[in-house]
């Protein structure tokens, strides 16, 4: 089932403007000012297969911190807008993505309660204009905001392009198959009864 989500966020720091699609061509049209960040998102929509429209601006002019965290917390917020209701969805997903030597794992639980498991260790600390410190942020600010439980880990890899990038693969692989449809699932997939 196609599903669609619009976010607005306005703050003294960013102005946010994110629509996303689901089941789509994987096309990602936007500006963050960061050009790394660009392409960590594009990775995302591609792989899966999420259209992405952004319009941004951020306060770059400080660092890139506030637009990074900013995008992932509208991002998530999507996310959690595009599958509120959970039901007749798989609810979770894995993907592991190689990148030449690196192997990157993410799993997704779309269970309403917010957990990120961060393990990533990079070499260095920016890649043009892009803290790595701020992969961790963005994902924090991602799963608190769609609710749901995240686990990054690069299994191993020494290039910190490479290592991100799967990262970023990987997690839209695994939303993607979280908020696909399942026949056999009937209201939402939960012991409870509910999420």
């Amino acid at each position: 089932m196609i599903r669609s989500g619009v976010i607005e966020r306005k703050t003294k720091e960013t102005d946010i403007y994110m629509k996303i699609k689901t089941e789509g061509v994987g096309s990602f049209k936007g500006d963050t000012g960061i050009g790394f960040f660009n392409h960590m998102l594009n990775s995302f929509a591609r792989y899966g297969f999420f259209d992405i429209e952004l319009k941004i601006t951020g306060d770059l002019e400080v660092d890139c911190h506030h637009t990074i965290e900013d995008v992932g917390i509208v991002l998530g917020q999507c996310i959690g807008k595009i599958c509120e209701s959970k039901e007749g969805i798989k609810r979770i997903g894995t993907s592991f993505i190689p990148m030449d030597e690196t192997l990157a794992r993410c799993s997704i639980d779309l269970s309403g309660r917010s957990f990120l498991v961060f393990n990533a260790e990079f070499s260095r600390d920016n890649i043009n204009g892009f803290d790595l410190e701020m992969v961790e942020e963005f994902f924090g600010a991602v799963s608190s905001n769609a609710k749901m439980n995240l686990h990054n880990s690069i299994l191993y890899g020494t290039n910190n392009h490479h290592m991100v990038e799967a990262l970023f693969k990987a997690f839209g692989r695994a939303l993607s198959e979280a908020i696909s449809d399942d026949i056999r699932v009937q209201g939402v997939l939960s012991t409870k009864g509910c999420i």
